[in-house]
């Protein structure tokens, strides 16, 4: 018979061939499955709860038909399936098909055996490979559906809010007999239609694939099985011939990219673990190749206390290098919000975790699905025993095409790791031909570096790896004209990497993604809470590690404090402390820190109560002084709020040393006081250092240094000038905010309450105005100045009822610069205020931590806060970003009372020398204020440092010694330095030791007089380990 000439009808012979759709009554694709029988009995029962497997099967089951809806969401249905299978089936394979909305999971003798969900592919459960009559025909079953799916209940899109009448309907269970020949047929057949379809005209591979998948269509016979062999050696023939040497290799692993929160709550999360990981357990059985890679300590966590048995299984192929845990922190966090000393935690938590359970810590950081990725991980990352990096969100850039899949990522102090993008961009491949060539294609280190990842696996709501994924790759695996494919492992992948690495290029500084910029503000009572518990954590862990020094009999605090960081922790998953999850998650989290405050506030009291306990009023006393602490490691002097003889609210001058407490000296007078005056309708405060006029609406006209005289305000503008954008992105509403919103800025002028004074000055003057935002929403606000104090504050209320809104407050300063600065996790980088290139303009909006500032040479403006981390600086107007109003995920984003602070602080010098940092710490971490009985007593410190450039920022117990404390220290300038740290701890002992507090060769510190001698550059992060002599 002469060739085939028409390549568009054979591919399209071969198509309808393989269609479920067209043709299934003849065609390969009808005779998938061979008989059918109905089950035996189909009862269930639902439940509002999450409850064990022991409780379920122990409840009433009513009758329950195929067809039937069940729900509502978020509700749970149990199911009892039992089963006969018919004998004539003997030696067939026999499956249990279940297809449903919703999320199911088959139970079979009292353990979890496999995930059932459609969208993840899986509708089937394998009875038996080959029915024997040995085996038993009729068998129990329980399948525990969850009613949502792998991506919530969104009403109308999956983004959208979740839909809480949605149900989900059973539409078919029952029993078939699988026919495997026909199914590795159809694998054959798909494999060789991709390869003529997607390889081109132009490649003679193409039309080879083509004319034998036309060949086995005219070989088989679908009604006669015994034509099946020629059919599939035909195929065999074609994946047999060999790629040469210099094709570029796929190092393909499972994967199961599992949200810890996302649009399902943290509950429905530990489900999907199970779900997924059980499913993967089953594969591997058959599938002795399978490599599976899995990160996030917690989700281990959640199923090792909650599915002990399928952990014990995972535990063994752990130990077997199949099922492999990576990234080594406690979640996949936000890779942006997080402080310094919460990336670490997140890291010791996650490693240790690690360790103890599977007796190895993780070589590989691995955070696929984070929005941008800060300066200062690569340091953190080799500090916790990481010198591998494995993500791709950057893929998702809007502008600018990130131009390495391969490359050295250096941060700020100069750290670098080996860092990967899967160049299929994506963690969640099936294994297609169109993914192996987009890989290799797309891949922008060609000839640099001849290997690559791909993660195949439903993810994101889990799912996983399935069978038709592995049994795609098994014919890809080395066939002329497609990419070589082995599966592997992520330590397998890195190594040749690494070996390939003399010719890859550097990228120095953040991975900034250009997307999702909106993520720095959405949910604005999650960024606070973070903020906040931060620091709680912070206080209580200083305090209680200074308590111990102080009081043999206290016991540190140590299992409560690791329960409250991984409560913390788990917050910052990226999608929780971003904002972009449904409301029931935000409720959660609120909840979180709402015990994280409760329980942080009485841990704290009882450190200062064996910390300060000879100086504290006893209860029948009446107060006779006040005892003021200080958590932070410079001196401060600030004004502090105290109740009086009569209850009120007193205020009081006070100096507290570095790391310790003093009581309030009375008197203690300013060298100038704080002076509010009225003129002309405006009102003017000063106090010696700066000196600030405001208009009747709350805006600074002027801001002055004293000493200098510069004006801070250029002529006829106004700082403090709230306004108002729309605020409507392309489609991701929590997480986006587009450029455009930018033309459509409106001043907020709309006067409720003119400004009036409220404090008349003296240690403190403040006043007060009132403004309408947008068409519902109202502002309060206090400003206020101290004595002494070279920042004016802004208290800031607001009512926000807004839709679609973003609210941000602007500072115009009279600075010319071309880069701003911004903190960031122990340190700080710049960023340009010009939008010459799509690089810089793509940066319209950013991430900070506690400050920013704009400085030009020997003077500069910064912006400090105490909860917010949107931002930018634009030519010379600095802007701080306070409120979104996204409707999805959660359509009540946002809606109610927030309050918050930011100050403003006009310096001489560069802003290292003003001290901007320390005072961005002092807004952020107030001194505590206790009643004492003691008249007076010594001030007292227990940690300070010799030079201002470095911050003593953590002070904790050493998890494993009792009898040490570590303390975290960081160069704050971005210079080279020396410095003492000195303590009135009893220090026998002392050394230097990693992130995860394991002590560094050649890490022997002298404890001298002066303290200890520690060398710094820039950004440098030190642990120091010291053990007390008592």
């Amino acid at each position: 018979m002469a060739a085939i000439k028409n390549r568009r009808t054979a591919l399209e012979r071969v198509e309808k061939f393989l269609s479920d759709t067209y043709f299934t009554d003849c065609n390969l694709r009808g005779r998938l499955f061979g008989d059918r029988c109905p089950l035996a009995s189909l009862s269930y029962f639902h439940t509002p709860r999450r409850i064990p497997y022991e409780e379920a099967v122990v409840q009433e089951f009513g009758p329950a038909q195929v067809g039937e809806a069940f729900g509502p969401t978020w509700e749970t249905c149990w199911f009892k399936v039992e089963l006969s299978i018919p004998p004539a089936w003997a030696g067939r394979e026999v499956h249990f098909v279940w297809e449903s909305d919703g999320e199911g999971m088959v139970w079979r003798d009292t353990q979890p055996v496999q995930g059932l969900t459609k969208e993840g592919e899986k509708t089937s459960y394998i009875l038996t490979r080959s029915l024997k009559e040995s085996e038993p025909h009729s068998l129990t079953l329980y399948v525990e559906l969850a009613c949502n799916g792998l991506f919530g209940a969104g009403k109308g899109s999956m983004i959208a809010p979740p839909d809480p009448d949605r149900r989900v309907t059973l539409s078919k269970a029952e029993l078939v007999v699988f026919n495997r020949d026909v199914y590795e047929l159809l694998v054959d057949l798909e494999i060789l239609l991709d390869m003529a379809q997607l390889l081109g005209e132009e490649n003679q591979r193409s039309f080879q694939a083509l004319y034998t998948a036309n060949q086995v269509v005219n070989v088989c016979d679908v009604t006669d099985p015994s034509t099946f062999p020629a059919a599939r050696d035909l195929a065999a023939a074609i994946f047999s011939q060999r790629n040469g040497e210099s094709q570029h290799t796929i190092h393909a692993m499972g994967h199961c990219h599992i949200d810890s929160a996302w649009l399902w709550p943290y509950e429905e999360t530990i489900r999907k673990c199970a779900r997924s990981w059980v499913t993967v357990v089953h594969l591997m059985e058959h599938n002795p190749e399978l490599t599976f890679a899995c990160s996030q300590a917690q989700q281990f966590e959640w199923v090792r206390s909650c599915y002990p048995g399928l952990y014990a299984r995972i535990q063994d192929l752990v130990a077997k290098g199949r099922f492999i845990p990576v990234g080594g922190t406690w979640v996949e966090m936000d890779g942006n919000l997080p402080s310094g000393e919460s990336m670490v935690r997140q890291f010791l938590q996650g490693q240790r975790f690690f360790q103890e359970q599977f007796g190895r810590i993780c070589s590989e950081f691995w955070l696929p699905d984070t929005f941008g990725y800060s300066a200062q991980l690569p340091q953190l990352m080799r500090g916790c025993g990481i010198q591998r990096f494995l993500t791709q969100k950057l893929s998702w850039n809007l502008v600018n095409s990130f131009p390495h899949h391969t490359f050295f990522w250096e941060g700020i102090d100069g750290s670098q790791v080996l860092t990967h993008f899967p160049p299929g961009d994506s963690y969640g491949m099936h294994g297609r031909v169109e993914e192996m060539l987009k890989t290799v294609k797309n891949n922008k280190d060609k000839g640099r570096v001849n290997h690559s990842a791909f993660l195949f696996g439903f993810g994101d709501g889990g799912g996983g790896p399935t069978q038709k994924m592995l049994d795609r790759m098994k014919r890809m695996s080395n066939t002329d004209g497609l990419p070589r494919v082995q599966i592997s492992t992520p330590d397998q992948l890195f190594s040749v990497l690494e070996k390939e690495s003399s010719q890859l290029c550097t990228w120095v500084g953040e991975l900034f993604l250009e997307l999702h910029n909106g993520t720095y503000t959405t949910q604005a009572q999650i960024k606070k809470g973070n903020r906040e518990c931060e620091r709680i954590l912070h206080d209580v862990e200083v305090l209680s590690s200074l308590a111990v020094a102080q009081d043999t009999a206290f016991q540190y605090p140590a299992s409560q404090l690791q329960q409250l960081w991984r409560l913390l922790l788990l917050n910052q998953f990226h999608d929780v402390l971003p904002g972009s999850c449904i409301q029931l998650v935000v409720e959660d989290a609120l909840q979180y820190y709402t015990e994280i405050r409760r329980a942080g506030a009485q841990l704290q009291e009882e450190a200062v109560q064996a910390l300060c306990r000879d100086l504290l009023q006893p209860e029948a006393c009446s107060t006779r002084s006040t005892l003021v602490l200080n958590t932070l490691s410079w001196e401060r002097t600030e004004v502090i709020s105290r109740p009086g003889p009569d209850g009120a609210e007193t205020l009081a001058l006070v100096t507290v040393p570095s790391m310790g407490y003093a009581l309030v000296q009375e008197p203690f007078v300013p060298p100038q006081p704080v002076a509010v005056r009225k003129q002309d309708g405006s009102i003017t405060m000063e106090n010696g250092v700066i000196a600030v006029c405001l208009d009747t609406t709350g805006r600074l006209t002027s801001l002055q240094l004293l000493d200098s005289g510069r004006e801070s305000v250029p002529d006829g503008c106004y700082a403090n000038q709230f306004a108002l954008f729309d605020d409507v992105p392309l489609y991701w509403d929590a997480w986006d905010v587009m450029d455009y919103h930018l033309e459509t800025r409106k001043p907020v002028t709309a006067l409720l309450k003119p400004l009036e004074v409220s404090l008349a000055g003296g240690l403190r003057g403040s006043v007060r105005f009132s403004l309408q935002v947008g068409r519902s929403s109202t502002l309060t606000q206090e400003i206020i100045l101290d004595a002494m104090c070279p920042y004016l504050r802004f208290l800031t209320q607001v009512e926000w009822k807004e839709a679609h809104k973003f609210l941000k407050v602007e500072f115009p300063v009279q600075v010319r610069s071309t880069n701003a600065t911004y903190e960031i996790q122990f340190g700080h980088l710049q960023r340009p205020t010009h939008w010459n290139t799509s690089w810089d303009w793509a940066r319209f909006e950013v991430w900070a931590h506690k400050w920013l500032d704009l400085s030009e040479h020997g003077f500069g403006v910064a912006l400090l806060n105490d909860c917010k981390y949107g931002a930018s600086a634009h030519r010379n107007i600095l802007s701080l970003s306070l409120l979104r109003a996204p409707k999805s995920p959660d359509s009540t984003a946002d809606i109610g009372h927030h309050q918050f602070t930011y100050a403003v602080m006009p310096h001489q010098g560069s802003f290292q020398e003003a001290g901007v940092i320390q005072q961005a710490y002092n807004l952020n971490f107030p001194l505590h204020v206790v009643p004492a009985s003691s008249p007076q007593c010594p001030a007292w410190s227990a940690f300070s440092v010799s030079s201002p450039a470095i911050v003593l920022d953590t002070v904790k117990q050493a998890e494993d010694r009792p009898e040490a404390v570590v303390v975290r220290l960081y160069e704050a300038h971005g210079s080279t330095v020396t410095a003492w740290l000195q303590t009135s701890l009893p220090v026998k002992e002392a050394m230097l030791c990693d992130l995860l507090e394991r002590p560094l060769a050649q890490g022997h510190l002298p404890v001298e007089q002066r303290g200890l001698k520690l060398s710094f550059t820039p950004f440098r992060v030190l642990s120091v380990l010291l053990v007390r002599s008592c």
